[in-house]
């Protein structure tokens, strides 16, 4: 009956503080105060933008999915389930709850779901009623900063909705308690990685109490967490050995928002820059076509069989969120956008029932099995409520609300500012008058975007509009009257006096182009949206879940993927006929896709499934000849298929290098080097195999980079090598289809090994290593060695250090042509002048 009571007590609290909400959002908007950068947007309060169309449409399938089921689904204790330690029990949620919640609250207030924001409530009264004298809250037996701090984002988010009395003596009473305590329990691990959640929240309530400690704690914060500003500003994610921390993809994308909320207390260039540092750092080294870097868990490169976890897609969105309010720089929008509407959909089913928890540019198939990731699971890509590890099934939900939630924010002239656009409208006060906003459009599959403007009474007040980079000619109209200054790559400022039935139209005309991808491919985008084959799926249900209606699917190619476009990449808006159907409720659904591209294309018989069968090779190098006949192929958005490709090769003669190349590594990795399994970086000009430490993929035992541009038979080869722990490494050459795994490729390796004192000659094939020829020599660790092999036909020669005579002379006649790489197996190694000639 006390629990009965207690629910009943939650559910009229919960109602009590709805019918609060827009008496009380005027109240809730609370500017940077001094010492603080004063030009920062701040949030409206949840609530404020509601979604429509076709945005809406995702926040029901949520809530009538994995969201508004989640508790079901996740029924233990350790999960989701009434006994939980964050309902007072003794399971151990850790995280999971606390992200949960913060993403339930958003849809909740977002959709105005009175069942939500009850599943909800019962988390934020036993949160709110946790705290000790002390101030800690929380499970008792819980001693982890971190995950108080997604718990955090959801008091915020309901504090701003409800003005609930509690929360900010609640905060204070825990911050307090935090800063006494960090110097004998300093942040480590997670909490360490993602200090700046923490950060912000201690921002948030500075502005709201002014209590100068606050900015002593986001201080101390940032010195105990990891130097993200150095990481980001010079591309040091693997420069911390052993500790996976900072190159694991959901930190990294997490705490891109580091910089940017620091610079609210130093403005320094070395703060303000950082974060697109960063991403740029991210994109040249691991970018991928939906607009993020690659990471299974850890960084993994440009190669399109590599994938992304939903959690870094959340984070990486939630990051961009807070630094475009902050720094107000457009391009920052223009990539949260092409996230949101393309990596976000991608992760999940088009019901919202399932995700996978990785989702990779080039997915040919969904089917369990090892892919060789750094961290591999056998259902990592599957399409299931249980994909892959559980943080993702839990942190995905804030995907969407928290998009609605940051669209629009409030200026510090009393002004809004759309930054991001999609149908929604927002209603709020200026100046004590109520202001509502009407967003009409299908954007992205539209370029038009109308807004109607309703108020009581004229209200004058400044509307910052972005104009997106990519757009070609922008406009913008009020009443019918073409606006000046609509320039793209800016924000547009409208300060005027608003009348009741003001229109304004934004028109972004959208242009098909390329991006260079991986192996010199394309990828095909118009506008913020990303094109991928539509592939025909085979959908197989492989396990029903107790809760009704949530099955795992395996998907399977019905249709032929393995294509080439033929085009002119300097032309490509004329190689593509644009087809618009009109506007599904779903436009994520591939069978319903408002607008497809249709180009000419030819299949490569050669590229197939790889040697596990899991997952598809690499794309292959661009051009690539073939000789079948010319179709047409259809391309719809990224995020409408679970099964796609999106790195395209395009058809032509092969220009692959072929009589020489030297390679220095004076300033950052090489362009045309992909690696494949581990992690390669750049440092102090030369190239390294990272640290595998903490990894659980096959594929990292054996790790590759391969300079697919080239193509040698007969060779001379030589670089300087270094081995810095037990293994070996070394040079591969007449190398082809590489793949993530120890010997997942075709061809030669020579290399040595300090610990065995042995250099050996041998091949790959069919995932074996076949021996050739092994030789005793002293090598030392930590010592550079010159590596040399001279291949003439079937006749090989292996140097060490200048030496006149071979210490190897072999003969193997399997591989007559390929390209030339680095290899590692089961070491740390340095890499320098690389110089290869056709002899």
């Amino acid at each position: 009956m006390r629990n009965n009571l207690k629910s009943v007590l939650a559910v009229l609290l919960c109602m009590a503080f709805t019918n609060q909400v827009k008496a009380q959002n005027n109240q809730l908007v609370h500017f940077n105060k001094a010492p603080l950068k004063q030009d920062v947007f701040i949030q409206l309060p949840l609530g404020s933008i509601k979604a429509r169309g076709w945005l809406l449409k995702q926040l029901e399938q949520q809530r009538d999915g994995a969201t508004g089921m989640a508790e079901q689904l996740y029924a233990e204790d350790d999960n989701l389930g009434s006994n939980n330690d964050w309902l007072g029990g003794k399971g151990s949620s850790w995280e999971r709850a606390p992200y949960y919640v913060k993403g339930l609250i958003a849809l909740a207030y977002t959709l105005d779901d009175q069942k939500l924001k009850e599943k909800a409530q019962k988390y934020i009264e036993w949160t709110l009623n946790s705290q000790q004298p002390n101030g800690l809250f929380g499970p008792p037996k819980m001693k982890d900063w971190w995950p108080r701090m997604p718990m955090m984002y959801a008091l915020q988010s309901y504090y701003e909705v409800t003005n609930d009395k509690r929360v900010l003596p609640f905060l204070t009473k825990y911050f307090k308690y935090e800063l006494a305590n960090l110097d004998a329990d300093p942040l480590k691990e997670w909490g360490k990685s993602r200090a700046a959640d923490n950060m912000e929240i201690a921002i948030w309530l500075y502005n709201k109490t002014g209590d100068d400690g606050l900015l002593t704690l986001v201080n101390k914060l940032k010195a105990q967490a990891y130097p993200w500003i150095d990481i980001y500003n010079n591309n040091q994610f693997y420069y911390f050995g052993d500790d996976f921390q900072p190159k694991h993809m959901v930190n990294v994308a997490q705490a891109l928002k580091f910089p940017a909320i620091y610079a609210q207390l130093d403005q320094s260039p070395v703060y303000l820059k950082a974060m697109m540092n960063g991403v740029n750092h991210i994109m040249r080294d691991h970018g991928q076509p939906e607009g993020l870097g690659s990471g299974t868990e850890f960084l993994a490169g440009t190669a399109s069989i590599e994938g992304v976890e939903t959690c870094t897609v959340v984070e990486w969105m939630q990051s961009l969120e807070t630094a475009v309010r902050i720094i107000q720089d457009v391009k920052i929008a223009d990539n949260l956008e092409k996230v949101a509407f393309n990596a976000l959909p991608a992760q999940f089913s088009r019901d919202f029932k399932n995700h996978s928890y990785y989702t990779l540019p080039n997915q040919v198939q969904s089917i369990h099995g090892e892919h060789g990731f750094n961290q591999d699971y056998s259902s990592g890509v599957v399409s299931s409520p249980y994909s892959g590890y559980g943080c993702c099934r839990y942190n995905m939900h804030m995907g969407w609300p928290y998009y609605v939630k940051n669209s629009i924010s409030a200026t510090p002239d009393h002004g809004l500012a759309i930054l991001t656009y999609g149908p929604m409208e927002v209603e709020t006060k200026l100046n004590n008058k109520r202001i509502k906003i009407l967003e009409e459009t299908d954007y992205p599959f539209e370029d038009l975007i109308r807004l109607k403007i309703t108020t009581d009474e004229n209200i004058k007040f400044p509307l910052v509009l972005r104009i997106p980079a990519w757009s070609i000619s922008p406009t913008v109209k009020v009443n019918g009257a073409l606006v000046k200054g609509a320039r793209a790559g800016t924000l547009l400022t409208l300060n005027r006096e608003w009348t009741n039935g003001d229109r304004v139209e934004l028109q972004f005309p959208m242009e098909i182009s390329g991006q260079k991808q991986v192996n010199n491919s394309i990828s095909i985008e118009r506008g913020p949206l990303v094109y991928a084959l539509e592939i025909k799926p085979e959908n197989k249900i492989t396990k029903t879940h107790p809760v009704n209606g949530f099955n795992d699917f395996e998907i399977r190619p019905a249709s032929p993927w393995n294509y080439g476009l033929v085009l002119n990449r300097n032309n490509i808006k004329d190689a593509a006929k644009l087809v618009k159907s009109e506007m599904p409720g779903n436009p994520f659904d591939a069978a319903k896709s408002p607008v497809k591209l249709v180009f000419k294309a030819k299949k490569i018989p050669s590229w197939t499934l790889a040697y596990n069968k899991v997952s598809a090779f690499d794309v292959p190098f661009s051009p690539v000849n073939s000789e079948e006949t010319l179709e047409e192929v259809t391309l719809i958005p990224y995020g409408a298929e679970s099964i796609r490709l999106s790195c395209f090769p395009v058809i032509g003669e092969s220009q692959k290098t072929s009589s020489k190349l030297t390679e220095e590594f004076n300033t950052q990795m090489p362009n045309d080097w992909v690696f494949y399994g581990g992690g390669w970086f750049w440092k102090d000009g030369a190239v390294h195999a990272a640290s595998n430490a903490g990894s659980g993929g096959f594929g990292i035992n054996g790790s590759k980079i391969v300079a697919n541009a080239t193509k040698f038979g007969d060779l001379d080869f030589q670089a300087s090598i270094k081995v810095n722990t037990d293994g070996d490494a070394g040079l591969m050459f007449r190398v082809s289809n590489p793949a993530i795994g120890p010997d997942a490729y075709q061809g030669y390796y020579v290399g040595i090994n300090p610990t065995t004192g042995t250099i050996e000659l041998g091949k790959a094939t069919g995932l074996k290593w076949i021996s050739i020829q092994a030789q005793k020599y002293t090598f030392q660790k930590n010592r550079v060695y010159q590596l040399r092999v001279v291949a003439k036909g079937d006749q090989f020669s292996v140097y060490v250090d200048g030496m006149e005579k071979p210490i190897i002379i072999a003969k193997d006649k399997d591989y007559s042509a390929g390209s030339i790489g680095l290899r590692t197996y089961k070491a740390q190694a340095t890499f320098d002048s690389v110089k290869v000639k056709k002899v």
